[in-house]
C-alpha cells in the first residue's frame, strides 16, 4: 500500500539491532543466551513446534551457560574471566548471523 519494502526492511533490521543492543546494555551480555539459544535450538531440531522447542531451549540455555562458565573459569587458570565476556564472544556472532541471514521461503 505504498510502502517501500527495501527501506522498510532496512529500518526493521536497524530497529531490531537497536532493541537487542538495548537489552544487552541493560541486562548484560549474558542476555545473548535468551536471544541466541532459541534460534540455535530451532535450527538444530529443524522444527518450530513449541512443545519441542521450549524444553530443548531450557536445556540448551543451561548447557550454554555451563560451558561459558567452564571456559570463563579455566581459560586463564588462576584468573577468572567474566562469564558475560565469554557469553558475548559466542553469542554475538550468532545474533549477527541471525540478523543478516534470511531464510528462503520467508
Amino acid at each position: 500500500m505504498g510502502v517501500n519494502i527495501k527501506r522498510f526492511r532496512v529500518a526493521l533490521i536497524l530497529l531490531s539491532s537497536i532493541f537487542s543492543a538495548c537489552v544487552t546494555a541493560f541486562a548484560g551480555p549474558i542476555s545473548f543466551v535468551g536471544i541466541a539459544v532459541p534460534y540455535l535450538i530451532r535450527r538444530a531440531l529443524n522444527t518450530s513446534r513449541p512443545l519441542v522447542v521450549i524444553p530443548a531451549t531450557f536445556l540448551g540455555g543451561a548447557v550454554f551457560c555451563m560451558l561459558c562458565d567452564l571456559i570463563a573459569r579455566t581459560a586463564f587458570a588462576p584468573m577468572e574471566l567474566n562469564i558475560s565476556t565469554v557469553t558475548s564472544i559466542f553469542g554475538a556472532p550468532v545474533v549477527i548471523f541471525m540478523m543478516l541471514h534470511r531464510q528462503k521461503g520467508r
